[in-house]
């Protein structure tokens, strides 16, 4: 693998926090006057309508019948806990600030390691580990109020 495709991922890595950061913000304002929920629905109808225009544009659509009953299963899995994740943060957005909801939701990052190593069989380095921790402790920081 070359060095520029080796560090593709960090380029949409890096492009997905931006996103993520923007949709903490837009959201914000977007739920004045409106309820989290139906916001909720509101941005899923749109991520729908734009992934199908662009799996459809990229000449990426193929037959969903045709992929294995595992994949199935793991995906359909994936969107609920994607729909149950979405629900509660807009919750929180519209109850908390979104500086403080931001980086407890970022809590995500330390559970996808411990879920890595229980369920994945990964095994972060002790340098990873104080990242991890590193990460945790910053979340508190931001997420207490004195």
């Amino acid at each position: 693998m070359t060095v520029a495709a080796s560090s593709n991922w960090f380029v949409w890595a890096i492009l997905s926090a931006v996103f993520a950061a923007l949709t903490a913000i837009l959201a914000k304002l977007g739920l004045a006057g409106v309820d989290a929920d139906m916001a909720t629905l509101v941005r899923t109808v749109v991520i729908l309508v734009v992934l199908a225009a662009f799996v459809k544009a990229t000449g990426k659509w193929t037959n969903p019948f045709e992929l294995s009953p595992r994949t199935w299963t793991f995906l359909v899995l994936s969107g609920l806990a994607t729909g149950a994740s979405w629900v509660c943060y807009f919750r929180a957005l519209k109850m908390g600030n979104a500086s403080q909801v931001a980086p407890v939701d970022k809590l995500s990052v330390v559970l996808v390691v411990l879920f890595a190593v229980m369920f994945l069989g990964e095994r972060p380095s002790v340098r990873e580990w104080g990242g991890v921790a590193m990460i945790a402790g910053g979340v508190l920081m931001l997420a207490i109020k004195r």
